[in-house]
């Protein structure tokens, strides 16, 4: 995954929240949660699962939620 932001974690996805348009992704970043909300449906084509690595891209005031 190549990106333009220069700050992104690795974590683990400790829980997903689905809500009808929303979804809350909490990441462990060695010991430190982080939370991102994106749309339900970004989630969704992430096929982001519970246990799994994905990365919190930290970009001006965003952070936005990505998979390898």
């Amino acid at each position: 995954m190549e990106l333009s932001a220069r700050n992104k974690l690795k974590g683990t996805v400790k829980k997903i929240t689905l809500g009808q348009v929303m979804a809350e992704i909490t990441l462990d970043i060695g010991g430190t949660e982080v939370v991102a909300v994106v749309t339900k449906a970004s989630a969704e084509r992430l096929g982001l699962k519970e246990g799994e690595t994905a990365y919190a891209v930290i970009k001006a005031t965003e952070i936005m939620v990505g998979k390898e």
